[in-house]
């Protein structure tokens, strides 16, 4: 019981961090999706995240997977911690 509270505590420490960084790095708030075990982060890949292109791949590879998808409205960039 007490290792799921410290890995829960880990994963939303570890989450803010990141939230964090994308919000620097693009300039605008990412998305976060708390799952069972794991939390998503997405956010927009903007022109500013582009031109920062080898740190913001750094930052995804924070993530346990992590993946750029492209939509209709441009490029989103995400990444799960579990």
């Amino acid at each position: 019981m007490g290792y799921d509270r410290h890995q829960r505590a880990a994963i939303r420490t570890a989450a803010a961090s990141v939230v964090r960084q994308l919000t620097e790095l693009t300039g605008t708030e990412p998305r976060v999706t708390a799952e069972r075990e794991a939390v998503r982060i997405e956010t927009d890949v903007t022109d500013t995240a582009l031109m920062q292109w080898t740190r913001l791949l750094a930052v995804l590879e924070l993530g346990a997977e992590y993946g750029v998808i492209r939509t209709s409205g441009g490029q989103i960039a995400w990444l799960r911690i579990a």
